[in-house]
């Protein structure tokens, strides 16, 4: 009977340790999936601006119908229809009239005409005053952007997890240790018992332990909560329902705490910095794609086709081919292009102003980490020796109020300095852990 009602326990109990959830987390997580989508979209981008150079090839049908004489007679030449009666000249005018003022019906009123026109059209720039390799520099340098950013995210991620993680680890201890705490002070409740049923103490002793147990169980609900919130946090972080339970505590070694050192080494590998970089270049880079109009524009274009007044209309003694090589200059566009050139100038100066400042800030978090890091290991330090002192001086305490010598309240007041430093332990573990994993997030490592 006892296998059975623990089987489904062993079924679905899942613990993960903190690599694990890591991992999971980088896998699964919805935010992560979005930015490597940016990225990709970055990709097209720059296949976009690749594409001007190959040019474009386009095949277009035209279908009209006019009776306007201009188009009409147009329409004619193109098709090689020509004839000296679309000029009016199948009537001859009357003797003596004035050839210039005559006016032939069939050129001025011609019937109207379907025109099919079939062509394939290639432009291509053959020089854009450097617009398009700027814009391809420009493109390229924001893919590494993205990739920069998308390093860091995935790593910055990484000091979510160890909260969740961690956290549930130090809400385990707590419930440990409230059930110590438990076991203790429901011991002081039977002892005081015994003891007043033999008339040794009062009934303030008995509800005193009483009034203490209480809190201890309103403490242990409050334990398994945080546990659970933990738990929660670190499901939706891995995207896995099925965790019930964490190892061990996470804990992150630096044994270098150089300063100048691990600034250095946060600027030279930090992909946010990175990032910070490249967009920096790509401001730069602006600045010269605005500059594009201090140059001349020149392009091609070849064109073949047919004209018929009928669909089938690839008949080689119809169709024509065009080649053409065309220079534009914008000579004034009323300061709009130079307004451009500015406002991309600015923008690259601000961006560079901004790199400068993170490069300080960063030099600043740094020292910050560090700084919190080692207030961290004494704090630690301190509470473990503090728990240390308070177990024994709760274990003196038991065998002087079973010896009389101190009363309940005294009891009472050393477990809860002993339960207080316990905890204090626990919680300083875990800020000493996190310190750790901030400052090597700021150095630009990961935590795995």
């Amino acid at each position: 009977m006892l296998l059975l009602a623990t089987t489904p326990l062993f079924l679905y109990s899942y613990t993960i340790d903190f690599d694990k959830s890591l991992e999971k987390t980088v896998q699964n997580n919805k935010g992560l999936k979005a930015k490597k989508l940016d990225i990709d979209r970055s990709k097209m981008d720059l296949d976009q601006v690749k594409g001007y150079d190959y040019g474009s090839l386009v095949f277009a049908e035209n279908i009209s119908n006019t009776d306007h004489a201009g188009y009409v007679f147009g329409m004619k030449m193109a098709a090689r229809e020509a004839q000296m009666s679309d000029f009016g000249f199948t009537i001859m005018p009357p003797a003596g009239t004035d050839i210039s003022s005559y006016a032939p019906d069939a050129l001025n009123n011609p019937d109207a005409r379907t025109n099919y026109e079939t062509k394939v059209t290639y432009k291509v720039p053959l020089f854009t005053g450097f617009k398009l390799q700027n814009g391809k520099k420009m493109a390229k340098l924001q893919i590494l952007a993205k990739q920069a950013k998308y390093k860091y995210d995935q790593k910055a991620l990484g000091l979510e997890v160890l909260k969740a993680y961690n956290g549930a680890v130090a809400s385990r201890e707590f419930i440990k240790a409230t059930q110590k705490a438990k076991e203790a002070t429901s011991s002081f409740v039977t002892f005081a018992n015994e003891l007043y049923k033999e008339g040794l103490v009062t009934s303030i002793d008995v509800k005193q332990a009483k009034v203490y147990d209480m809190g201890v169980d309103a403490k242990m609900i409050e334990a398994k909560n945080r546990y659970d919130l933990a738990i929660s946090y670190l499901k939706f972080l891995t995207s896995d329902d099925k965790i019930t339970d964490v190892g061990e505590f996470k804990n992150i070694d630096q044994t270098n705490l150089n300063l100048k050192a691990l600034q250095d080494k946060a600027t030279s590998q930090r992909d946010d910095f990175s990032w910070m970089r490249y967009n920096t270049d790509t401001m730069k880079a602006k600045v010269e794609y605005e500059k594009s109009t201090n140059y001349p524009t020149i392009g091609a274009q070849l064109e073949y086709g047919f004209n018929d007044d009928q669909l089938n209309n690839l008949n080689s003694d119809k169709d024509y081919y065009l080649g053409a090589i065309g220079l534009t200059y914008t000579l004034f566009d009323g300061f709009i292009s130079k307004s451009k050139k500015q406002k991309a100038q600015i923008e690259y100066q601000k961006t560079n102003h901004y790199f400068e400042y993170m490069k300080d800030g960063i030099a600043l978090e740094v020292e910050k980490n560090i700084l919190n890091l080692k207030a961290k290991e004494k704090i630690l330090t301190q509470k473990i020796k503090a728990q240390n002192l308070s177990d024994q001086v709760l274990e003196q305490s038991q065998e002087m109020y079973k010896n009389h010598l101190i009363n309940m309240s005294n009891l009472l007041m050393q477990q809860a300095n002993q339960q207080k430093a316990q905890a204090e332990t626990i919680m300083a573990k875990y800020e000493k852990s996190l310190a750790a994993g901030r400052l090597k997030i700021s150095l630009g490592e990961s935590l795995k």
